[in-house]
């Protein structure tokens, strides 16, 4: 999943940037707030972090531009401030959770991950699909009680999977949530990411149908 993290101070978006990835996501960083209008127009994110002291246009105006242009993408607003009419302006513009700064990282993700799974219509961290079972906090796959060892990458390519395991899903949107935007995509990397998860979860597990993409089918235990 891909979080676009909008942070004017640079060590703390690296920071940021860091932990989530460390957390199984993808992140995008920018610092100032029109490009992180444009990005969050115009690019698919699971989530986005948004401070708002950006540079050029603050996080406020860029929160009520998206919502304006009917984008509804979960929305972490931070800020140095933290005021208690600060956040009621952020929640009333359509932010989705408020987190004053300074911040634990941990508590960021831990929010990111909350926030996702309401939005994705989960109620906890477990994903289950047949006899896979996907533990999203811990990032631990096991199939038939089998713990099976994916790596970050892997993981996530199953994660989008299951969560859309009614559909065929195509080659070219797993490269857009797999990686970053400024990323050098071979348009070969998704069939060589499916054929390790193949060897490790069994060839039977995801099934492609040429022009239309992969699926997962996996059998109930």
């Amino acid at each position: 999943m891909r979080i676009l993290i909008c942070e004017d101070e640079v060590t703390v978006a690296n920071a940021i940037a860091g932990a989530v990835t460390k957390a199984g996501f993808v992140p995008d960083v920018t610092h100032d707030g029109e490009d992180a209008w444009f990005r969050g127009s115009t690019e698919d994110y699971a989530a986005i972090v948004l401070d708002l002291g950006l540079p050029g246009l603050d996080g406020l105006s860029v929160l009520r531009r998206w919502r304006a242009e009917g984008h509804k993408t979960p929305v972490i607003i931070l800020s140095a401030r933290g005021t208690w009419a600060e956040r009621v302006d952020g929640i009333d513009n359509g932010a989705d959770d408020y987190l004053p700064k300074p911040f634990e990282m941990e508590e960021l993700v831990a929010r990111l991950r909350a926030l996702l799974r309401r939005t994705g219509g989960l109620a906890s961290s477990i994903l289950e699909v047949g006899a896979l079972r996907l533990d999203l906090k811990a990032g631990k796959t096991t199939l038939n009680g089998q713990q099976i060892d994916l790596t970050p990458l892997e993981f996530r390519l199953v994660h989008h999977l299951a969560l859309h395991r009614d559909e065929q899903v195509s080659k070219e949107e797993l490269s857009e949530k797999l990686y970053a935007v400024n990323h050098e995509r071979d348009p070969n990397a998704v069939e060589a990411l499916v054929s390790r998860i193949r060897r490790k979860l069994g060839a039977h597990v995801i099934e492609s149908k040429r022009g239309f993409g992969y699926r997962l089918a996996v059998q109930e235990p």
